[in-house]
């Protein structure tokens, strides 16, 4: 979901596009079609003849498509009979046309900018089960790779994707508003931030904002609500795969926090207005950099970003706060990432197999591309690696990659739907147009359990 600027497009810009309902619906409509009668691949193919493989990935900037390029080029002189031919900047709608149709002109090795889809990959058999080819090749993926990753590149024990650099989500904070406030550290606590967000809020003399120390509300650039409920270690769905967000306190106590904060802040409405005021996320009007907000919630993309716009304020990272009563998880964040996987129609399995291993989990491999993309490493030695670029900024992402408390979300066999569901029950409760949240959590419940249903028909 590309958006243009001067400097890298890290692939993470292509996962925080706005999440389109109809381009989701789409992908769900192809990939169950392609359910009904899947042409069939090999894995009997001999990965030393030589073959020409076909890679389609989504990157499409200069710079990108030539870290692309170069990993390709790495990858061919390790497997000199091996050829790859890519195509970028496509979209998954177009890949799971291809995949439906089957044939000649369908891809080899696939990759996607978005975790949402994978429960539909492994469960049409649209992208074929990696951990044969794991089991022969011994690539170990407990050892190589996160649990978190892991777990957003598989559904129901089918590991039909492995991760392809990560995204990890923190905060950026304004130093200099920090000192000026008398606050000598970011907020580790959620009490610690509500406070620190209330300190850090400056009116005008008629009473509008100057600065907002946070703004909670959801439609503000990455502020989508599963990314800060990820702060909770949430639970989406039980071992039947039924949703479970009235179950527990988690999903009360994070909608109840954020109503509070913006009524903290000064109420829905006078948020919104000023946060009508605010620039192109990535302009040079971002709200950040013209000193509007005070703490942010972004990815670790952002740094180079706000290197390059340079702000007439200090900056710095740190991971989002975290419940008082979890305050032994601070550090913890929400990650995603891109995947890679192999087409079921692929008469070249075994080749492409020796392709995604490479792309994935070839440590010098994952460290360069991780570099050239500003993006999070998605291997547990190239996150270890000292060839790592690992300035204090980038750092804060890598060790919040790195916490055994981060979350990622779980895939479902509708794809993300749940997660617009989710999101758009959300909008209604910080506008308050859900005031009995227990009865909204069950009424969500059903709604995501219905959609799951209608989608397996």
């Amino acid at each position: 979901m590309p958006r243009p600027r001067s400097r890298i497009r890290s692939r993470a810009h292509h996962l925080t596009e706005p999440v389109r309902p109809a381009a989701l619906l789409l992908t769900a409509v192809l990939l169950l079609a392609g359910c009904a009668n899947p042409s069939t691949g090999s894995d009997k193919d001999d990965p030393k003849a030589p073959v020409t493989l076909k890679f389609w990935h989504g990157w499409s900037e200069k710079k990108e498509v030539k870290a692309i390029d170069e990993s390709i080029a790495r990858f061919e002189k390790l497997h000199p009979n091996i050829r790859v031919k890519s195509t970028g900047n496509v979209t998954d709608a177009t890949v799971n046309q291809a995949l439906r149709a089957g044939g000649g002109d369908a891809p080899d090795v696939v990759s996607s900018f978005t975790t949402n889809n994978v429960g539909q990959y492994c469960s049409s058999g649209m992208w074929v089960d990696l951990d044969p080819f794991m089991r022969k090749t011994g690539l170990d993926k407990k050892a190589v790779f996160p649990k978190t990753l892991l777990d957003y590149t598989a559904y129901q024990g089918r590991q039909c994707a492995l991760p392809l650099l990560a995204d990890a989500y923190g905060m950026y904070y304004n130093v200099d508003a920090f000192e000026q406030a008398g606050i000598s550290r970011p907020p580790r606590t959620l009490s610690e931030f509500k406070r620190a967000a209330v300190k850090l809020t400056e009116r005008t003399k008629g009473g509008s904002y100057r600065r907002v120390g946070f703004m909670p509300n959801y439609r503000l650039y990455e502020n989508k609500p599963d990314r800060l409920f990820a702060q909770w270690g949430p639970t989406y769905f039980d071992a039947d795969g039924k949703s479970r967000l009235a179950e527990g306190t988690a999903a009360k106590e994070f909608l109840t926090f954020q109503r509070d904060l913006i009524t903290a802040l000064g109420g829905y409405g006078p948020l919104e207005e000023f946060r009508t005021t605010f620039g192109d996320e990535m302009s040079s009007q971002n709200a950040f950099v013209t000193g509007k907000l005070a703490m942010h919630l972004d990815g670790e993309w952002r740094g180079l970003m706000l290197e390059d716009a340079k702000p007439r304020f200090r900056w710095a990272t740190a991971p989002l706060p975290v419940p008082d009563d979890k305050a032994d998880t601070y550090g913890r964040g929400y990650l995603t990432g891109t995947v890679a996987g192999i087409a079921h129609s692929s008469k070249h399995q075994n080749a492409a197999w020796e392709l995604v291993r490479f792309l994935t989990a070839d440590t010098d491999q994952v460290v360069t591309f991780a570099n050239a993309m500003r993006n999070v490493p998605s291997t547990k030695a190239a996150l270890a690696s000292p060839r790592l670029d690992r300035d204090p900024a980038f750092a804060t992402f890598l060790d919040i990659a790195r916490n055994r408390h981060s979350v990622g979300m779980p895939p479902s066999v509708n794809g993300g739907q749940y997660i617009i569901t989710f999101t758009d029950f959300a909008y209604d409760v910080e506008s308050g147009k859900v005031r009995d949240l227990t009865k909204g959590l069950r009424a969500l419940d059903r709604q995501i359990d219905n959609d799951t249903l209608q989608s397996q028909d």
